[in-house]
């Protein structure tokens, strides 16, 4: 990996590792499992599974109100986050493994700061661009090979490999310089699976999207959910195929609306003329702890590091926020938020 990769594998991590924990004070569990073959790099977290570190204290359950999210992601491995990638396993060159988040995310940041770059987790925005983006005015995935043969020759590498320290499998960063003036190594302890365990780490399976919109950067959500939060522990969302979002709450103290238009409805072929028509409505009831959680990406992500953001509710069932990376053919993160039950007098 080069620096750049890096940079974008930690600031993925960053907001995933805030929602792994353990379920006591004494051990440290993962909540984490990866998934390597010689095309992708896959990550499955679940919500309040281990025990964090943030800011020198200990925190259970990861960030607060995390319990019930599952988070998936997904890296192009080929010409995408690492400079070249190799699999050799006697499944099918298959490897699972369960590791630490926060772990990975320190060693991560070390790496960075041996590097001369970020790692903290705040804005990272000044951040080179991806060498399999087109940003910097080349021809994009077709000119890598073209691209590695002299920026790499003399600048710092990261190589990052499964191997055994003291007799543990760990995941292995090891950072140097071709002329041998850097030499950084860190190891992160994982748990080898079987190859077939991948299954039960899968995304949950969820029914098409009732309403599907699409967001800017440029409109976050988290800095509203984060001022709701502060007033009510549930906040409804209200979605319209017109391109519409309502955020609002309603108790006895004090009724808020927030309204996002002209955002950009998401749609199939066969379902666009149905939805111009007669566009489809959802309303759902989420913990806004949840949600909070699950936007807190918008906070320590580097502004080119993300494309755009996809909201989908599902009516009674699931929230789901899908993070597409930038480049959009590295990569991406997806949310999966419970919901509570709304019967058809409460959406009224």
């Amino acid at each position: 990996m080069a620096a750049e990769h890096v940079q974008l594998l930690h600031n993925v991590i960053v907001p995933i590792s805030r929602l792994t924990g353990g379920t006591d004070g004494k051990s440290i569990g993962s909540g984490t499992t990866i998934y390597l073959d010689p095309e992708v790099l896959r990550i499955s977290s679940r919500g309040g599974a281990g025990r964090t570190v943030d800011g020198g204290r200990d925190s259970v359950g990861g960030e607060q109100g995390a319990e019930g999210i599952a988070c998936f992601s997904e890296l192009i491995a080929v010409n995408g986050i690492f400079l070249d990638h190799k699999i050799e396993s006697i499944a099918d060159n298959v490897i699972v493994f369960d590791i630490d988040l926060v772990h990975l995310r320190t060693a991560l940041a070390a790496t960075l700061q041996s590097l001369g770059g970020g790692g903290s987790g705040g804005d990272s925005s000044k951040s080179a661009p991806l060498h399999n983006s087109d940003r910097d005015g080349g021809g994009g995935r077709n000119a890598n090979n073209q691209r590695r043969s002299a920026p790499f020759s003399n600048s710092i590498l990261v190589v990052m490999k499964l191997a055994k320290r003291g007799g543990l499998p760990c995941l292995c960063l090891d950072t140097s310089t071709a002329n041998g003036t850097l030499d950084v190594h860190h190891a992160v302890p994982v748990r080898i699976l079987r190859a077939e365990e991948w299954q039960h780490y899968l995304p949950p399976v969820v029914n098409t999207p009732d309403v599907q919109l699409e967001f800017q950067l440029e409109r976050p959500l988290r800095p509203v959910i984060e001022r709701l939060k502060a007033i009510s522990p549930v906040i409804y969302l209200d979605g319209s195929m017109k391109g519409e979002l309502t955020l609002r709450i309603d108790n006895d103290s004090v009724s808020v609306k927030t309204i996002y238009d002209k955002l950009i409805p998401r749609v199939d072929e066969e379902e666009e003329s149905q939805s111009q028509s007669d566009p489809s409505k959802c309303t759902l009831k989420v913990d806004s702890k949840k949600l909070l959680a699950s936007l807190q990406w918008q906070s320590s992500m580097a502004r080119g590091s993300v494309s755009n953001y996809i909201i989908c509710m599902i009516q009674n069932e699931m929230m789901v926020v899908h993070v597409v990376l930038d480049p959009e053919d590295v990569g991406f993160f997806t949310y999966y938020i419970p919901v509570h039950f709304l019967s058809e007098d409460m959406m009224e």
